[in-house]
C-alpha cells in the first residue's frame, strides 16, 4: 500500500501552489532553493516540469517533489563498455540508433518530516510507472539522473535499480571533458524501463 497515492494528491508545483504551501524542506539545501524559487522559471523556459504530492490532511504540506525533462543517452559517443551495458536489452535492430530516448530526473526530494518512511521508494516507483503507462505521451526507454556523488543519494538510486553509465569517475571525466583530480560532484546513472515494461 502506497502512502503517497492513498494519502496525498499529485499536483503540478507552480507559483500559486508554492505561495499557498508551507516551505518545502528536504535534506539538500540546493534542492529546497530550487523547489521554492527556481522551478517556476525552469518550467516557464520549457526546461522541465516540476510535480509534487501534497498531504490530503494538510494540503499546505508538500510531502515530496520531483522535476523531469526530456533527455537522451547518446550511446554512440559512449565508451564500448558503457555501450555494451546499455545495449544488453536493446533489440539488435535498434542498436544502430545514435541515441536512446530518456527522461531526466533533474531534482527529487522528500520532505524531512517524511524521511525514513519509504516515501522516496514510493516516489521512484510512481515515476517509473508513469513512463511505462500506455497513456504516456512520449517514448522513453531510460530514466537518467545526475546523482549527487555522495553516499546517501548514490545508495538511494542504486537501491532503486539505477546503474552507473560509466564504470569509473575517471571514465566519466574523460567523456565529459573534465580535467581535474577532484572527485566529481555528480555521477550519471540510468534505469532501463524495459525491465518493468516486460517484467524481466
Amino acid at each position: 500500500m502506497s502512502f503517497i497515492t492513498n494519502n496525498c494528491t499529485f499536483r503540478v508545483l507552480n507559483k500559486i501552489l508554492i505561495t499557498q504551501c508551507e516551505p518545502f524542506a528536504c535534506s539538500e539545501n540546493d534542492l529546497n532553493e530550487f523547489f521554492l524559487k527556481d522551478c517556476v522559471a525552469y518550467s516557464k523556459d520549457l526546461f522541465g516540469k516540476t510535480y509534487c504530492f501534497t498531504l490530503d490532511k494538510n494540503p499546505k504540506k508538500i510531502v515530496c517533489a520531483f522535476t523531469i525533462s526530456n533527455d537522451s543517452i547518446k550511446a554512440k559517443l559512449l565508451p564500448k563498455v558503457s555501450q555494451n551495458k546499455l545495449n544488453r536489452k536493446i533489440n539488435n535492430q535498434k542498436r544502430s540508433l545514435k541515441s536512446y530516448p530518456a527522461v531526466l530526473i533533474g531534482r527529487l526530494g522528500v520532505n524531512t518530516n517524511f524521511e525514513g518512511n519509504g516515501i522516496g521508494q514510493e516516489l521512484m516507483n510512481f515515476v517509473k510507472a508513469w513512463f511505462i503507462d500506455e497513456e504516456n505521451k512520449t517514448g522513453c526507454r531510460f530514466l537518467v539522473v545526475d546523482s549527487y556523488n555522495k553516499e546517501r543519494p548514490i545508495s538511494y538510486y542504486s537501491k532503486n535499480g539505477f546503474k552507473f553509465i560509466f564504470d569509473s569517475e575517471e571514465e566519466e571525466k574523460e567523456y565529459s571533458g573534465i580535467i581535474s583530480d577532484d572527485p566529481l560532484n555528480t555521477r550519471l546513472m540510468y534505469f532501463d524501463l524495459i525491465l518493468l515494461a516486460t517484467g524481466n
